[in-house]
């Protein structure tokens, strides 16, 4: 175990009778923040242990996601401190520029505005007056969760520091030829008027309609299929494969495009496949990303039809119409000329939805900026395959390669007034000048700043080192960057990690921006099913916060945290965590009243009883477990270890078998009540990270020290006792099998039983006192008559159980049990002896009827016991 270097005060015994979580956590989060536990000092010579926050949208409130990640991260940080290291976890926000628009918006329309209406300045200063007002009201979420954030250096992706760093990045990119313009086609939301990223976009499967066309007349005569019929209006070509024996003969020649009174090619491309439909696809470059590559290698035109609000602009009876009403518009006029082949509806399909406002997305052909990751995603690819930087748990390497190693070019523009603003000036000659943070833009009639802002991901992609300083050189830089762990949901795996380990190694010389990357699975509902609004499902997680407290919250995430793996959770686990917080501060203040002390050194081994040595022994193994699980960020194995210890090791098992000792007093009450302190002080050491309020609160009771938060994370003394161990393994058998035996033959708990221990010179004489208190044995007495007796460890307990059940009525029971066993055992044999069932069943089906014999025969052995036992008639 540690030495505790923090000042001491007399300890106290006085606990209340139950524990209150919401008088307990606000207080104690605002004396840890006030004391400045989480600060972290960049001139300190601890080694430095550094995470980031994902930052929230400043637009977001805690959901049960945040809660599930900040539990880990929390974690992480809380054990790094108590182990000595200089901990930094930096919080923030992101500026959420889609999403803080939408917001600002709608509000304006509730008083008859929009933003032009204020202009784009005053509208941007009406933005940061709601965020004074409004935004971030996630940081008050987060303190009462208990993240130990270090808020002196809370940052926000549009506050001075991190605009600098963004300018710096963009002019670096800019002059190494990493960042172009280009028209190309982007995911455009005709609603929010912007360009959005591919993690905008939510895909869900909508009643549509598929409608073959025929393009072409007699022998030039192509059928094509779409979803989009309104995009015909912009086809410039029909696709076919080469080697398409059906087309070859119309390759290079033209054919009618309905309703236009235009003719356009048909070109071959291996991108077309044969075998889909009928092999032929219409082409419109400017409104779909395949087509667009389609035509750029047959040098086709790019043809718009829709304007920015997906409102038709072809010439002709159609011009004017919404994409949707066009669509019916143009299939009545198909069928009106007999084009339409087939119809079908409704035909089921992906449709990408922007996932602020649910509009249907639209691929547009469109002027925007754009970030050539080819060299940048080599070097993110290069520092995982090089060992630099690991992924945690491993087999997501595949998934991060498959990502990294296929990137397209990045669309960063956005056509948004909320954001950082493309530092990139136009001259009235067609000049293009790129402005530095320490430039002066140019000046004069004609020049013009461009008008569209940086993708959010821009921005917080360089958030590992954009929140220390940079591009100064500061001092915290120099100590805290590379962060040391990532933790973060593996959805965002392309999104936001790719970036920053993009950006990160560009900007900072090559260094990754994290030793490892840590990922977890999303948060379902009990049952496994995803959370979704739709499904009702959603929980809030202040609700259970107030409900059960925020420790129980806590250790229910954690205890579902397998790595990379999804995390169902539901009311009643909850609950089941509010009864572990309970059960820790009870068992503790019942420890506290019966001598439980930290005073003065731990008595010698020779002193103690072996349930002592056993108790610390196990205390020992347990300190050596959490700390390999943690090194291997598997939260639920240690979580359930922790939980297996305190509950049944410490509360369970320890504290009744010392009740003897502290009833009767003397030398061994005071040995037991030290060591009982020992474990109860590295216990709730070792609990304190995942359940940090309800540790804190009986720590500083029992030990009378300032808090649990820089206490010394507990070390593994070397102390084993296999003997001991081996010796309470023994008495736990007994206990067990003898309340098993008690519960078969209808016995109630509190029943006493008379009966005879024969221990002999087994070392569990030493523990008969213990043994008769936990069974409820009553002494022999006059008459005894051993009716049952139970051989268990070496040890022999005789049970008189004359006029306590009805003997008859539980030989009945017991042997249509026997008879229902063997039924098993005789049809699980029939079967694996069997040479044609075996021969064709599936191996798991096999080992599930091996498994059944098994359980067969234990039974048959139990109940045969259990008659044995029985009394004679």
């Amino acid at each position: 175990m540690t030495e505790n270097t923090q000042q001491q005060t007399a300890p106290t015994t006085e606990l209340p009778t139950q524990y209150a979580p919401a008088e307990v956590e606000g207080p104690l989060y605002e004396r840890w923040v006030e004391r400045g536990y989480f600060e972290a000092d960049a001139k300190s010579e601890k080694p430095p242990y550094t995470i980031v926050i994902p930052p929230p949208n400043v637009t977001g409130s805690l959901h049960l996601g945040h809660a599930f990640e900040h539990t880990l991260i929390d974690a992480l940080t809380r054990r790094k401190r108590m182990q000595g290291y200089e901990t930094l976890w930096q919080p923030g926000m992101d500026h959420a520029g889609i999403a803080t628009q939408n917001v600002v918006e709608r509000e304006l329309a509730k008083e008859g505005k929009s933003r032009h209406d204020l202009g784009r300045e005053a509208f941007v200063e009406r933005v940061w007056q709601w965020k004074a007002e409004s935004g971030g009201q996630i940081s008050g979420q987060m303190k009462r969760l208990g993240d130990g954030v270090a808020w002196s250096r809370e940052r926000f992706t549009m506050d001075e520091g991190l605009s600098q760093a963004v300018q710096t990045i963009f002019k670096k990119l800019y002059d190494d030829e990493l960042i172009y313009r280009a028209e190309r086609i982007i995911n455009w939301c005709p609603r929010c008027l912007t360009a959005i990223s591919d993690i905008e976009v939510e895909y869900q499967d909508d009643d549509g309609e598929l409608v073959s066309i025929r393009y072409g007349s007699g022998d030039a005569e192509i059928v094509v299929a779409t979803t989009r019929a309104e995009t015909m209006l912009g086809d410039t070509a029909v696709a076919v494969h080469p080697d398409d024996e059906r087309y070859r003969h119309l390759v290079g020649t033209e054919i009618e495009l309905p309703l236009t009174g235009r003719r356009i090619p048909v070109v071959a491309d291996e991108h077309v496949d044969p075998e889909f439909g009928t092999g032929a696809v219409k082409v419109t470059p400017a409104h779909d990303p395949n087509d667009f590559e389609i035509g750029q290698r047959h040098g086709l035109p790019n043809l718009a039809v829709m304007d920015e609000r997906a409102v038709i602009t072809a010439h002709g009876p159609f011009q004017g119409l919404d994409r949707l009403e066009a669509r019916s518009a143009i299939v009545a006029a198909l069928r009106a000329e007999g084009r339409i082949v087939a119809e079908k509806r409704p035909y089921v399909h992906s449709v990408g939805h922007c996932s602020r406002c649910k509009t249907t997305i639209e691929p547009r052909l469109s002027m925007q900026w754009w970030v050539k990751v080819g060299p940048l995603a080599k070097a993110a690819g290069d520092a995982v395959r090089d060992g630099k930087v690991k992924i945690h748990p491993q087999e997501m390497e595949k998934r991060y390669f498959d990502w990294v190693d296929n990137l397209h070019d990045w669309c960063i523009s956005r056509q948004l007034w909320w954001g950082h603003r493309i530092p990139v000036w136009y001259g009235p000659n067609g000049e293009v000048v790129c402005v530095g943070p320490d430039e002066q833009p140019p000046a004069g009639e004609g020049w013009h700043q461009d008008t569209d802002v940086l993708d959010t991901w821009f921005s917080s992609g360089l958030w590992p080192f954009s929140t220390l300083g940079w591009p100064e050189r500061t001092e915290s830089l120099e100590k805290f960057y590379p962060n040391s762990v990532l933790v973060t949901g593996y959805d965002i795996l392309f999104f936001w990690v790719a970036r920053m380990m993009m950006f990160g190694l560009y900007a900072m010389d090559g260094t990754p921006p994290f030793h490892t990357i840590a990922l977890h699975g999303m948060v379902r509902d009990q049952n496994g099913k995803k959370m979704s609004k739709s499904f009702g499902n959603v929980v809030n997680p202040l609700d259970w916060m107030d409900e059960y407290g925020s420790d129980a919250v806590r250790f229910t995430l954690a205890n579902g945290a397998n790595p990379g793996v999804d995390v169902p959770i539901g009311e009643d686990w909850v609950k089941a965590s509010r009864n572990f917080a309970n059960k820790i501060w009870n068992a503790t203040r019942f420890a506290l009243m019966n001598g439980a002390t930290i005073e003065g050194p731990l008595p010698d081994a020779s002193e103690m009883s072996a349930t002592d040595r056993w108790i610390l022994s196990r205390l020992n193994a347990t300190v050596a477990q959490v700390d390999a699980l943690y090194e291997d960020y598997q939260f639920a194995k240690l979580s359930d270890a922790l939980y297996h210890f305190a509950w049944d090791e410490v509360f369970d098992w320890y504290v009744e078998l010392s009740k003897t000792a502290f009833f009767a007093g003397g030398e061994q009450a005071k040995v037991s009540g030290r060591v009982l302190g020992e474990v109860l002080d590295v216990m709730l050491r070792l609990l304190h990270p995942i359940v940090p309020f309800v540790t804190e609160a009986l720590w500083t009771t029992l030990t009378g020290r300032e808090s649990i938060v820089i206490a010394d994370w507990p070390k593994d003394s070397g102390f084993r006792d296999a003997a001991a161990e081996a010796e309470i393994e023994n008495l736990q058998q007994v206990v067990t099998e003898v309340r098993r035996f008690r519960a078969d033959q209808g016995l109630q708990p509190g029943q006493k039983v008379p009966a005879r221990l024969e221990l002999g010179g087994t070392a569990l004489a030493a523990h008969e006192a213990a043994i008769r208190q936990l069974l409820r044995l009553q002494p022999e007495g006059e008459g005894f008559s051993a009716t049952a007796s139970l051989p268990v460890a070496g040890a022999t307990v005789a049970l008189d159980l004359s006029g306590t059940i009805d003997v008859e009525a539980e030989r009945k029971r017991l042997t249509k049990d026997l008879a229902a066993a063997e039924k098993e055992k005789a049809q699980a044999n029939g079967k694996l002896g069997n040479e044609a069932f075996l021969a064709k069943a599936p191996d798991n089906v096999v080992e599930k009827i091996r498994t059944r014999l098994a359980k067969a025969d234990e039974d048959i052995a139990r109940i045969q016991a259990q008659l044995a036992n029985l009394p004679q008639a």
